[in-house]
């Protein structure tokens, strides 16, 4: 009598159920753990990024691993921390000023336009004529320009709030790569025998050697700018005489450390020196500024170059761009570590294929 499967087919059968059952999984797995990808990103790059520095702060404390990662959780989530509490203090004031402000609208009606905004070329004309449309009929003005004005108040309230929740997924992913760093070596073992048992050890490590240095060199990139920027804008802003010059260029770091740039720092510093009257001071700012966006555009792009090792510039500049555009900041780190680890399989591939055609011959 006949088998109604033959052993090739059952085995094959098991195996199609294998891996449908793994793939159903995966993507359990991946449902559960997608609120956090965001939080273990940050704790992937700051444990590869810090490691360095915390195994030397370890050794000074003679191998007091635990005590080193309190020290730098303490000593990163401050500095993380500065600017986020200037952030949300700023946004309560401002919040505070437009409740008052819109008191006294309701009780005197809306005060003139100050001379300089009017003056502003371009925008200037427009601006005051729609400030008289809604001083003159304000609900007419406010129904026929709806959408715009949603749109605005609709993009303050999200960018706010962007910021302030990437400052929160700095701070848990500070904590969990110092649980990350606590233990050396040993986090890379399961992970060094996974690369190792599928792709043989010598690619598997070479694998594991590209991610870091595209971690690395994108974390040397962003955060020398953001360092470098604030430095600069500290100088600008000591010359121009702004006060609390230290905050804002803390404020700064942390901006451009987030891709944000420094323009929304400079931006009310130049139309508040402007309302002031300080016509020197209005220029200085303007051209610091633009100086200021043409080293930030510049200085990122050599420092990852420099620091990249072994994989080319176009590689990494290519998943630092892409990443970006289509992921935002951490986009920067996985666009990175996505074209490091192609390029890198490819070019174990091409030297298989070269070694084995050599062999033929």
């Amino acid at each position: 009598m006949n088998k109604p499967f033959p052993n090739s087919s059952r085995s094959m059968i098991e195996t199609i159920l294998v891996v449908l059952l793994l793939l159903g999984l995966t993507l359990a797995v991946y449902d559960v753990l997608r609120v956090f990808f965001g939080i273990l990103t940050f704790a992937l790059i700051f444990s590869v990024s810090f490691a360095g520095v915390f195994e030397w702060l370890a050794k000074l404390l003679g191998g007091r691993r635990v005590l080193a990662s309190i020290i730098y959780t303490i000593v990163l989530i401050a500095i993380i921390a500065l600017p986020i509490t200037l952030i949300i203090s700023a946004l309560r004031h401002h919040v505070k000023e437009a409740i008052a402000w819109m008191n006294d609208i309701k009780t005197n009606g809306l005060p003139p336009l100050p001379a300089w905004i009017t003056r502003l070329p371009l925008v200037g004309e427009d601006i005051s004529t729609f400030w008289q449309q809604l001083q003159s009929s304000p609900r007419e003005t406010i129904v026929s320009h709806g959408e715009p004005i949603r749109a605005t108040l609709r993009h303050i309230l999200t960018s706010g709030a962007g910021i302030v929740g990437t400052g929160l997924q700095f701070i848990a992913g500070v904590i969990i790569s110092a649980f990350l760093l606590v233990s050396g070596e040993k986090m890379l073992s399961p992970v060094k025998a996974v690369m190792q048992h599928l792709l043989g050890r010598r690619e598997g490590l070479s694998l594991i050697q590209a991610t870091t240095v595209a971690i690395k060199s994108v974390s040397i990139g962003v955060m020398g700018t953001a360092f470098i920027a604030s430095i600069i804008s500290w100088l600008g802003l000591i010359i121009a005489g702004i006060h609390y010059a230290i905050l804002l260029s803390a404020l700064i770091f942390f901006l451009v450390l987030i891709q944000l740039g420094p323009l929304l720092v400079w931006v009310p510093l130049v139309i508040w020196t402007a309302s002031q009257g300080h016509t020197g001071m209005t220029v200085f700012l303007i051209i610091y500024g633009i100086a200021l966006l043409i080293i930030d555009g510049l200085l990122k792009p050599v420092l990852i170059a420099k620091s990249g090792g072994k994989l080319p510039f176009l590689v990494l500049f290519l998943g630092v761009v892409g990443g970006l555009a289509a992921w935002g900041f951490t986009g920067m780190f996985k666009g990175a570590i996505i074209l490091s680890v192609s390029y890198t399989l490819f070019d174990s591939w091409l030297e298989k294929r070269n070694d084995s055609g050599v062999i033929q011959r």
